[in-house]
């Protein structure tokens, strides 16, 4: 008997605090209940270096950061919440220099500019540029640290985009 009255006592505390304003997800997203679908499309690099798998790489990783984190449902052509842009900056600099006047680090940054529009909520919309680097040692080539860089970066620029999009904290 009290194992009944606590089963139900949790389906209902459950009930009440998953009710509220909007879709609220344990990422912290917050997605206009009616929101369904989402849209990313192709991000293609203007940048004036081209990594020929760059842009390709970068709009997947967008996608799948929503698909992990949302139940929003990707389609084709202009979702409820829509993502477009391109990759605008694709550049490595020294940024460290020793005594001899030779670099002992370089970066490799990325830039992005993304709009963001939500059917729903048109005061979220949004058109910016992101940017993230990776640093690595002068020692190193970029051919050799490119890939891994890459990763990284493009996980980190899809996590920033997530967050401006739909995480309201």
């Amino acid at each position: 008997m009290y194992l009944k009255i606590r089963t139900y006592l949790i389906i209902f505390l459950l009930a009440v605090f998953s009710a509220g304003c909007g879709v609220y997800s344990f990422t912290g997203a917050s997605i206009p209940p009616q929101a369904e679908t989402i849209s990313v499309a192709h991000f293609p690099n203007d940048a004036s270096l081209v990594q020929p798998t760059l842009s390709q790489r970068f709009t997947d990783e967008l996608q799948d950061m929503f698909m992990r984190q949302t139940n929003l449902t990707l389609i084709e052509g202009v979702g409820d919440l829509h993502f477009e842009g391109a990759i605008t900056g694709y550049r490595t600099e020294p940024i460290a220099l020793g005594d001899d006047d030779r670099a002992r680090m370089n970066r490799l940054t990325i830039t992005v500019r993304v709009t963001f529009l939500n059917e729903y909520d048109q005061d979220a919309d949004f058109e910016r540029t992101f940017s993230r680097y990776y640093d690595y040692d002068s020692n190193r080539s970029l051919a050799e640290v490119e890939n891994d860089a890459i990763d990284r970066i493009t996980e980190e620029l899809a996590q920033d985009i997530f967050n401006q999009a739909v995480v309201n904290w």
